[in-house]
């Protein structure tokens, strides 16, 4: 059904953009066919990656080609739309028509080279993953704390072993005292994705490594992940807590499931079960995502979340805004609790990130 669903909107999609931009432009008709044929090339791709979900065993480089035609098609729709107000504009204007004509020309090259520039773009961005750096300040928190935060890796496809284990070594680097990994961990069936995920085991901090299940663990067998996480030696917070640091001077690291768990009624976070028998310390709460801060009336200081990759693509920022209360960053939500949401360390889909880098998060915890 979910595929079917999907499948529909993009040929929706692509319809819109052969018949408001491609049809209106002022090109020979040759070049509108040829555009035309792109968009049925790309669809195609679209399946491909639809097929490579659920068979991963393929080229790095065929995997690449079937991710990016979801993400262009995306763009080119955000191009139509601004192309398609743009004309109807326009036309209203009071203008001789030489100058409407020259105006509708620039219009039309414009928006092309838009497109293909915003596509190039996002390519590049999303080769690169930020070390993003962020210092909280927390009450009666005795002592500092660096935390490295990673979120939405997405295992699978192109986030394969090589990708994580250049994380790790990044990481490393940074002599955290503790690294938490903020839920959508794996993307595939558990036994495409163990060599990546036994990369993990090489993350060193003093305190360890703690991890969340995120929405896209219940698509893949989340008891099957969350065994082969615990196996690798990192701790699975399962509607529980954990005393970070020194007696009297550490704080509580408390995690939930994802909030998915309502959906299918299993597996559902249970803040109070988080919270029971908690240190009487600062407590940090990880939950995949953001809007579970509606759920958190008292009794923690910090939320760490992911899930929204920042967008990944800007325009997409929009719609995620219209169900997350945070997309990115770092907010103060009330007096006493404080929420950082991660931009996503991997992607999910094309490989493409625009306006919303991939981040590594370097988190210093400071006595307020």
């Amino acid at each position: 059904m979910f595929v079917t669903i999907f499948l529909i909107v993009f040929m929706l999609l692509n319809l819109y953009i052969s018949k408001r931009l491609i049809a209106k432009l002022d090109l020979k008709k040759n070049i509108k066919s040829y555009l035309n044929i792109f968009l049925v090339i790309n669809f195609i791709g679209i399946i491909g990656y639809m097929v490579a979900r659920y068979y991963v065993d393929i080229s790095n480089w065929l995997y690449f080609l079937v991710s990016i035609p979801m993400g262009i098609l995306f763009l080119l729709f955000c191009t139509t739309l601004i192309y398609d107000i743009s004309r109807v504009l326009l036309t209203k204007i009071p203008i001789s028509h030489s100058r409407r004509k020259f105006f509708k020309k620039s219009l039309d090259i414009s928006s092309l080279v838009m497109a293909t520039a915003l596509s190039a773009r996002s390519i590049y961005e999303a080769r690169f993953v930020q070390i993003e750096k962020v210092n909280i300040k927390i009450n009666n928190l005795k002592q500092s704390y660096k935390i490295v935060q990673l979120s939405d890796l997405h295992i699978g496809g192109l986030i394969n072993a090589k990708f994580i284990k250049d994380i790790v070594q990044r990481i490393n680097k940074l002599n955290a005292h503790l690294v938490v990994i903020t839920g959508d961990l794996v993307d595939v069936e558990i036994s495409y994705a163990k060599e990546a995920l036994s990369e993990l085991k090489n993350l060193n901090s003093k305190y360890g490594t703690y991890f969340i299940v995120g929405n896209h663990e219940y698509f893949h067998g989340l008891t099957k992940i969350v065994d082969e996480v615990k196996s690798l030696g990192i701790t699975v917070l399962e509607n529980e807590n954990i005393y970070i640091g020194k007696e009297g001077r550490g704080f509580n690291l408390a995690g939930v499931y994802d909030i998915m768990g309502y959906r299918i009624g299993k597996y559902e976070p249970d803040l109070n079960k988080a919270l029971l028998n908690k240190e009487d310390s600062p407590t940090i709460l990880l939950a995949h995502q953001p809007k579970y801060i509606q759920e958190v009336k008292e009794g923690v200081d910090l939320i760490l979340s992911g899930h929204t990759h920042g967008g990944q693509l800007y325009p997409f920022r929009f719609l995620v805004k219209l169900q997350q209360p945070y997309i990115s960053g770092l907010h103060q939500h009330s007096k006493n609790l404080q929420i950082y949401v991660n931009k996503g360390t991997g992607f999910w889909g094309p490989p493409m990130r625009l306006g919303a880098s991939s981040e590594i998060t370097e988190i210093v915890l400071e006595s307020s």
